[in-house]
């Protein structure tokens, strides 16, 4: 059975205030949320001390990089009623991974038409994470201190993820590992997807705001506007461009860049990625459609197929070993709408989307 996803609309633009409203208005599922984190921390040999330690270390780096985001976190603690070093750990969780050495199958296939003629771009991606975690998943409707309105699909207590703003720009968002990773702790990837989506209305613009930030794991962004797609491989060594090729772009968990390939830390023995980003590449057509439900349909694809890229849990392995396909999202940039349909591809349907523009709530 899918799990739902919550829904929270706020015009709050005071960073604090609307971290407080978050936090009161979700406490039950952020603390879930925070408590299944700190699980699946300690699954992976992670002592909670070092957890605590990783966390304020990266609210430190939040607050010189982007000081409205540590303000919101430190909101977002405060209305739930979690020590701020919580909120912050589940923000910086990708790099509490990363600096954990921590490798496993998943996550997340990513499609990118542009089809041209002046037809908007198609898109679509599956998010893939522990099933242990299918209700920590959050879509929120924003106002950023300028003003700005955004959509983003995120979990319970972590500032962004995914989404599209009203400027017509949209994020995409893949883990990936590379040999950089680790070490002190960096701005959390998923804060620098939250600032890119406040504040660009290009991609050239994401690329000069994720390159002021010091990282300590990497992910790659799918930037997304009318006329253009590009993807940005975030890494602690760098950060590489991958173009469309014919106006199609994919990508799965590694990454593709020269310049960064050589450090790869995934390998073929513990992640499906490659077999994933292979079968994507005979799809385009059926990925061009100008339908959500279709591109969707086109992403179901098992392990029996050939490769996972609609991802169901193994029950006989441990929760910290389990992965499934939570979510699979589209965004419009034209209409500046996110489409989220809680499941794998193979569960989608025309009434089955969460539509939520980037704007200001009514």
């Amino acid at each position: 059975m899918n799990s739902p996803v919550a829904v929270h609309a706020s015009a709050e633009t005071d960073p604090g205030a609307a971290g407080r409203e978050l936090g009161a208005a979700h406490g039950e599922a952020i603390r879930r949320t925070c408590a299944t984190y700190a699980r699946l921390f300690a699954a992976h040999g992670l002592h909670p001390h070092h957890v605590r330690d990783h966390a304020r270390a990266a609210l430190s780096e939040i607050g010189s990089w982007a000081p409205h985001l540590a303000e919101e976190i430190e909101g977002i603690a405060h209305g739930c009623g979690l020590p701020v070093w919580r909120v912050g750990a589940v923000n910086a969780r990708t790099e509490i991974l990363a600096a954990a050495d921590v490798t496993g199958e998943g996550e997340c296939s990513t499609s990118v038409v542009l089809p041209g003629d002046g037809e908007p771009p198609r898109t679509v991606q599956t998010w893939d994470w522990h099933d242990i975690l299918g209700g920590a998943m959050l879509v929120r409707t924003l106002v950023s201190p300028s003003g700005r309105a955004i959509a983003t699909f995120t979990e319970h207590g972590v500032v962004g993820k995914i989404g599209v703003n009203d400027l017509g720009l949209g994020v995409h968002f893949n883990v990936l590992r590379h040999r950089s990773d680790g070490g002190r702790a960096g701005v959390p990837v998923h804060v620098v997807a939250r600032r890119v989506l406040e504040e660009a209305a290009t991609v050239d613009e994401a690329l000069r705001i994720a390159a002021t930030a010091r990282l300590s794991a990497s992910t790659v962004l799918t930037v997304v506007t009318r006329d253009e797609a590009r993807c940005l491989e975030l890494s602690p060594a760098g950060i590489g461009e991958v173009a469309p090729r014919e106006g199609f772009l994919t990508h799965t968990n590694h990454f593709l860049a020269p310049e960064l390939a050589d450090g790869e830390r995934t390998s073929a023995a513990e992640s499906s990625t490659f077999e994933r980003h292979a079968w994507l590449a005979g799809k385009a057509p059926a990925l061009s459609a100008a339908d959500p439900t279709a591109r969707a349909r086109a992403l179901c694809a098992h392990r029996d197929d050939a490769a996972p890229v609609c991802a169901h849990a193994d029950l006989a392995l441990p929760e910290h070993r389990r992965w499934e396909t939570l979510a699979t999202i589209s965004l419009d940039v034209t209409a500046r709408t996110m489409h989220v349909h809680p499941g794998g591809p193979c569960a989608v349907g025309e009434e089955s989307w969460l539509t939520v523009p980037a704007a200001r709530p009514r």
